[in-house]
């Protein structure tokens, strides 16, 4: 049955922007004729029923952002959990992904250029998504279930996609040189940022781009003064990428990327959720993570035939060194296992092939964006048993079919995927079997109307299927049931938009769009009834109202607003209930500023959080946090080509817990950061 909260939903309405700045991205799998307005700093999607919401490039160089997680906390649902530092941040969308005890929980996706990465249960680890912003143009966050099947099975909270940037954004798409060198500087942990990239096109036909970023901070300070312990790092990335075009009117492409980043962190605490060394005490730490991705592309001069072939492998290797005498432990009975676990190296490989063709035709009165695609998968992780993270194969096998299907006014898009998999233990496993398998059908259904004078409503059901994982292994009875148990979930939601131009006066354009989601999740293996580490939930629902908006006038003065209000509970198998420990916060943000044509930008940004609680469940107090950014491009002169960007983050020295963070990792208070970019 559908909430209240859901009810009503098609209420909202949405405006919208004078001009489209971009049409249908051909490159984004199923939900195709999207446009995209703009009025203020945010692209916001329309004519879909996906939550979809994408951060540019000019956003990622704005917001000055240490970590792609905390790129993409300002998107409506999304919680940044623990993130200071790449190694601990976690991405939590709807209140799933990373949670209080482990980096993931295998309901959202990170994928970059396509590779599958930060999928494993570390403890005390963030979701792994190590790499710095810089080497970004994109970063799209798909919320909920109805656009994941495309992207993988068990997929609740949403998909994080990460696109690479090409030699072309430097050339301007012309044979040539061309570049750009940022430096940035924050006064917060002095820390400061060196990228360089580098481009050639020697051809029309030919381009090649070299990407090397250097990231270095200190020990951050909390809005009391206090220093945050275990948030500083130094993490080196590049990033490689050619592409190259060939046949009959350029119909094949051939790209291929790669891109790596290092961390070796000496005497810091294991726990990366910390910050201090605690009961595990510090560790000398190396975390290099890596992702190579070969894709090719078939784009004739036919609406039947865009095909892809994306190959990806993604490695990521993490050693440790336990530091003597820094567990309080020492010397004690159980002393020989801690350092067993904080001594043991973890590595873990995926390989992924995806192959999918874009069909565009026409059956009577009804048009078709058609998607089909084949997935296959080789996941190996090295066994790790000491730190609870066995050791195995997983092959996995999947099928997709999304059709979006126009018919005037109504656009109805099905979706499918079929999944097999099978797990094969590194060990032999006294009294269990060491290989399991398991296959599930889910899918899921969207509806649009639209009215035909901008406004519009939209409504999906969805169900997934979480297949067992290689954490799952196991001889205990709780590590049986979960290698058995499919995890089993579905997600309604209803939303309305409206699109306009001289809304309020000449020139100006609005754009809102809201939608209301309700997510119900059983047959869990993810997660135990609080105090138990072996007893399982009964059951998770959580609902909640997302809301993105944008006003732009004629004379460069803009708002823009997001935010999410929600609830959740969790019940346990005695018919007891509590309030979903993962559940987001509620959170509302806006920003106010004007912008000069493309030489100035000026902005006033203001994120107020309610409903707040800290990794132990215990209350927080609502907090608002304000931030000021410019950012100035002059025209002429000796800074010609050049960009400047000052912000404040914390602008009133708020001292604060993040929601759903460890209770002593406050957040960063006061920081003052300048970076200026040169293109060439």
């Amino acid at each position: 049955m559908i909430t209240p909260l859901l009810r009503g939903t098609t209420a909202l309405v949405c405006l919208s922007l004078a001009v489209p700045a971009a049409a249908q991205d051909t490159g984004d799998p199923g939900f195709l004729g999207t446009l995209i307005f703009t009025a203020g700093k945010r692209d916001l999607t329309f004519g879909t029923a996906l939550a979809r919401t994408v951060v540019d490039e000019e956003e990622i160089q704005d917001r000055q952002a240490s970590t792609v997680a905390q790129l993409i906390d300002s998107v409506p649902g999304v919680t940044l959990v623990n993130g200071t530092t790449p190694q601990g941040s976690g991405i939590n969308i709807r209140g799933f992904g990373a949670n209080t005890t482990f980096g993931t929980d295998q309901k959202i996706a990170v994928q970059i250029d396509g590779a599958s990465v930060g999928s494993e249960e570390l403890y005390r680890i963030g979701t792994q998504l190590f790499t710095d912003p810089l080497l970004y143009r994109e970063v799209e966050v798909l919320r909920g279930t109805i656009g994941s099947f495309a992207y993988g099975s068990g997929i609740v909270g949403g998909v994080v996609k990460l696109e690479t940037r090409d030699a072309s954004d430097f050339t301007g798409g012309v044979p040539g040189f061309g570049g750009a060198q940022t430096l940035e500087y924050s006064s917060n942990g002095d820390g400061w940022v060196s990228s360089t990239n580098l481009a050639w096109m020697p051809t029309e036909s030919a381009e090649f781009l070299l990407n090397y970023s250097l990231r270095d901070q200190d020990d951050l300070t909390a809005g009391d003064g206090e220093t945050i312990g275990n948030s500083a790092f130094r993490t080196p990335s590049y990033l490689a990428k050619g592409t190259f075009t060939f046949g009959e009117n350029d119909d094949h492409s051939l790209s291929v990327s790669h891109s790596r980043t290092v961390a070796d962190d000496k005497d810091v605490p294991y726990d990366q959720f910390a910050t201090d060394g605690g009961t595990f005490g510090n560790v000398d730490r190396l975390t290099d993570t890596a992702q190579t991705v070969l894709e090719y592309r078939y784009d004739p001069a036919s609406d039947l035939i865009d095909l892809r072939a994306n190959l990806s492998y993604a490695d990521q290797v993490i050693e440790y060194d336990y530091i003597p005498g820094s567990s309080p432990l020492e010397g004690t009975p159980g002393f020989p296992r801690l350092v067993g676990t904080v001594n043991a190296d973890q590595r873990y490989e995926t390989t992924k092939l995806t192959v999918s063709n874009l069909a565009l035709f026409d059956t009577g009165a009804v048009s078709h964006d058609m998607l089909a695609g084949a997935e296959a998968q080789h996941r190996v992780r090295a066994d790790n048993t000491d730190a609870g993270a066995p050791g195995g194969t997983n092959d996995r096998f999947a099928l997709f079919l999304i059709d979006e299907m126009t018919m005037n006014a109504v656009t109805l898009t099905p979706a499918l995927r079929y999944e097999s998999s099978r797990i094969e233990s590194e060990n032999d496993l006294p009294g269990v079997s060491d290989e399991y398998a398991k296959d599930a059908l889910m899918g899921g259904l969207a509806l649009a109307y639209d009215f035909g004078n901008g406004l519009s409503v939209f409504g999906s059901a969805a169900y997934t299927e979480g297949l067992p994982i290689v954490d799952d292994l196991g001889t205990s009875a709780t590590a049986q049931d979960r290698i058995d148990t499919s995890e089993k979930s579905r997600t309604l939601e209803l939303g309305a938009e409206y699109t306009g131009i001289d809304v309020f006066t000449q020139g100006d354009t609005f754009s809102v769009r809201g939608n209301a989601y309700e997510t119900a999740l059983w047959d869990i293996t993810s997660y135990t009834v609080s105090g138990s580490t072996t007893t399982t939930l009964e059951r998770v629902e959580s609902r909640g109202l997302e809301l993105e908006a944008s006003y732009g006038m004629d004379s460069g003065v803009y708002v823009d607003l997001a935010g999410h209000l929600g609830e959740g509970t969790e019940f346990n198998p005695d018919g007891s209930d509590a309030v979903w420990r993962n559940s987001p916060a509620d959170r509302v943000q806006m920003t106010l500023g004007r912008k000069w044509e493309d030489a100035l930008d000026l902005s006033w940004e203001m994120v107020h959080a309610a409903d707040r609680f800290d990794a132990m469940g215990e209350d927080l107090a609502d907090v608002t946090v304000h931030n000021l950014r410019s950012t100035w491009s002059p025209a002429k002169g000796l800074l010609d080509d050049t960009e400047i960007r000052f912000g404040i983050e914390n602008a009133l020295d708020a001292d604060y817990v993040g929601h759903l963070s460890s209770p002593s990792r406050k957040a960063p208070g006061r920081t003052f950061k300048v970076s200026l970019t040169a293109t060439f």
